[in-house]
């Protein structure tokens, strides 16, 4: 009876791997559902649409992005979470939904248990935004400021718990400096504040912020990335200043968990082929994004990295959600 049940349990983990080499061989067969958990006409939404198009060509099946925002990104992360790993679901994750969200909010899934990463496939790093007659010229004339004025400067963000916030806190604690926060319901509403001096620094997008930077309205003393963005190569890195500093919004591709290992490799590949194109990557420039390419077991590391530290200011600063 037990090499009965020993040959039927070989039996069937032979059909399961079948089964999961022909799924792999086929696909895709019919088109691809990219669940972006965010609305449509945002940065998430529109590197999506940007990548989807060059991913199509690449993978020989179309794309198709369907926008399932709401909870900060967890209705649609959750329904991605659910879906039948078979390589027709997948989602465009980013730094809200998989490194700040766990451990800001309750959320129906696990980002590391229920789903499968596929690639990273981009970067947006922010700007350090002050008014044109604040008298820091530099991130060290502004740090040397604060300092010499504790309690009595402001920050602005998009909200509690957002990564503008999180940006700017994660600021405060390398340099030692006491700033007051003050949440708006969005940048944009923070920026004529920014411009007219009730707020004195905004950690903004970069895509949004360098408008009001090159049309002479505000001050850029920064770059969030650890080296110059090439989306603005006259900014300097805050890690000059602040060794170690990076706030980067990241976006990342994955699967529900369980999708077969070569269905993973044929959609990283696609990904990082349709990134190394010159047209997309000129796209994604015009939106502020960095394009990467990686594989899935560095997106895995980035994402635990990126949470740790996201997790470590959260408790630290007793930071909630709005």
């Amino acid at each position: 009876m037990k090499r009965i049940l020993f040959l039927q349990a070989c039996a069937a983990a032979l059909c399961l791997a079948v089964s999961s080499s022909g799924l792999a061989q086929g696909y895709p067969s019919k088109p691809v559902r990219l669940v972006v958990p965010f609305p449509a006409g945002g940065a998430t939404d529109l590197f999506a649409r940007t990548l989807g198009q060059k991913m199509s060509e690449k993978l020989g099946a179309q794309l198709i992005i369907d926008n399932k925002p709401g909870a900060g990104g967890a209705i649609g992360s959750d329904y991605a979470a659910k879906a039948q790993p078979d390589g027709y679901t997948l989602l465009l994750a980013t730094s809200s939904t998989h490194s700040i969200g766990p451990s800001i909010n309750k959320l129906p899934y696990d980002v590391v248990r229920d789903f499968t990463p596929i690639a990273h496939v981009g970067d947006a790093p922010s700007i350090m935004l002050v008014p044109n007659d604040s008298p820091a010229k530099t991130v060290r004339e502004w740090i040397d400021y604060a300092k010499k004025n504790p309690g009595k400067l402001n920050y602005a963000s998009s909200g509690n718990g957002t990564i503008v916030q999180l940006t700017a806190e994660l600021f405060k604690s390398q340099a030692g400096v006491f700033v007051t926060h003050i949440p708006y319901k969005g940048t944009a509403l923070a920026i004529p504040d920014l411009i007219s001096g009730k707020v004195d620094v905004l950690f903004d997008s970069l895509p949004t912020g360098m408008p009001h930077v090159r049309n002479g309205r505000l001050r850029a003393l920064g770059v969030t990335s650890l080296k110059r963005s090439p989306l603005a190569p006259e900014l300097p890195p805050i890690a000059d200043t602040l060794p170690g500093f990076e706030s980067n919004t990241w976006f990342g591709l994955y699967g529900p968990k369980g999708l077969p290992a070569d269905v993973v490799t044929r959609v990283n590949t696609a990904a990082n082929e349709a990134l190394s194109d010159p047209e997309v990557r000129d796209k994604l420039a015009r939106l502020g994004i960095e394009p990467a390419t990686s594989t899935p077991a560095q997106l895995a590391t980035l994402v635990a990295q990126d949470a740790a530290k996201w997790k470590k200011i959260i408790i630290d600063r007793k930071i909630v959600a709005d």
